[in-house]
């Protein structure tokens, strides 16, 4: 069910690639015990054209959906640890952040489901 979405700048690929990146995200959110290890899904999107704070340095932002009914201890526990990790991989990079927001298990819906 979680889904990662990794906004980046497209420049961020000189110092890793994508699959590493997104590999390492996943890791950290298994690594948390909160997820069983097939619904986690992790994507990147990254960006050729931005700007952050009237710049073009490059941002690293990670988008967490979630469905509802965890605590905000471990959603913020969540956020810190993906943060770190990011941190440890790209050090040269000044921006790097992430949020997580909840699915609404009333609107929820995916083929199976049907």
């Amino acid at each position: 069910m979680p889904h990662f979405v990794i906004h980046c700048s497209e420049n961020i690929f000189e110092l890793k690639a994508p699959k590493e990146m997104m590999q390492e995200v996943y890791d950290v959110a298994r690594s948390t015990g909160l997820f069983d290890e097939g619904d986690i899904k992790v994507r990147i999107q990254p960006f050729k054209h931005y700007n952050v704070g009237s710049s073009d340095e490059n941002f690293i932002h990670v988008f967490g959906y979630i469905l509802e009914g965890r605590p905000t201890s471990q959603k913020a526990n969540l956020s810190k640890h993906v943060i770190t990790k990011l941190k440890m991989m790209f050090p040269e990079v000044r921006i790097i952040s992430m949020n997580i927001s909840d699915f609404e298990k009333a609107t929820y819906c995916n083929k199976w489901m049907i």
